[in-house]
């Protein structure tokens, strides 16, 4: 019987992605959940908290473009690094954001970016959109917070980060519509868009996939039962798989037409089934949350 591995002295996340998607945001909220946070750290000081003593608390290190000797390759060779070492568990949480809605947020806010505090805010949009893409695509859990609120991106680091059974894995469904485009950071994306659309239903064309009239239209499809009862088994015979590749997060998305009735139905149905077994599993439904805040709510910045 082979031993396992002795647990790792730090557990270690770092924090980033552009500046105006909500970094300071969660940071607190990781806070709040135990972390000790230490924002704008020198990337050349971070291997001495790992020689230090454990703390006995994970950290989470907020790194942007205003870290003092910050650079996306030094970055890179810090993760590369820390990956390495036994001692330590790392992470990286990267917060994206569209650049329209980056440029709004800074208009709203009159801040200047730090990549073009005496210019354009949308030319330091791009280069910070540039230089950090390396370490986007490093990224294990990428957040996009073009659409949340403060409150939603807080809620969002709770699902991740705020604990989950030995062992198990953080898993969540969300639902969208192709007419606006498939979410980023998804991991897994499928197509329900074959399925019965309870659209052409006059008396459920305003109600939604968690109603039971809704789900039980798109449950009546005949292709229904085999896809959903074939999606599942195919996502618990991988679950374990991405636990015993070291994935702690995974995100799969689930589109229609709408994103109103039948990927929430589907969602819904299928995150049901996945707690029942066991796993941390958490819902977003981005065109409900667009309809239920009039499609504007105050944004993460």
């Amino acid at each position: 019987m082979t031993d396992a591995p002795a647990p790792a002295d730090h557990r270690l996340l770092l924090v980033t992605g552009a500046s105006g998607a909500g970094r300071s945001t969660a940071i607190d909220a990781l806070e709040d959940l135990g972390f000790e946070a230490i924002d704008n750290l020198p990337l050349s000081l971070v291997p001495r908290l790992v020689d230090g003593p454990p703390s006995g608390r994970p950290l989470a290190l907020g790194l942007d473009v205003r870290n003092r000797d910050f650079a996306a390759t030094a970055l890179i060779e810090l993760i590369d690094g820390m990956t390495r070492d036994p001692r330590v568990e790392i992470e990286v949480l990267y917060l994206d954001c569209a650049q329209p809605e980056l440029l709004r947020r800074y208009g709203e806010t009159r801040r200047r970016h730090p990549l073009a505090p005496d210019g354009d805010p949308a030319t330091g949009i791009e280069r910070e959109v540039d230089l950090l893409a390396p370490i986007r695509a490093r990224a294990d859990v990428l957040i996009d917070t073009t659409d949340l609120n403060v409150h939603d991106l807080k809620a969002e680091i709770r699902t991740w980060f705020g604990g989950r059974p030995e062992g198990r894995m953080a898993v969540s469904l969300q639902s969208f519509s192709y007419k606006r485009g498939v979410p980023r950071g998804m991991d897994w994306v499928f197509d329900c868009r074959f399925l019965k659309n309870p659209h052409w239903v006059p008396d459920l064309r305003d109600r939604d996939g968690r109603d039971p009239a809704v789900a039980a239209h798109v449950a009546a499809d005949p292709r229904h039962a085999p896809f959903t009862q074939r999606l599942h088994d195919l996502i618990a015979f991988l679950l374990p798989a991405q636990v015993a590749e070291g994935k702690a997060h995974l995100t799969i998305g689930f589109g229609c037409t709408g994103g109103q009735h039948r990927s929430v139905a589907v969602v819904e149905g299928l995150a049901n089934a996945l707690a029942d077994e066991g796993w941390p599993v958490s819902k977003r439904h981005r065109e409900l949350e667009r309809r239920s805040t009039g499609g504007a709510p105050p944004k993460a910045g």
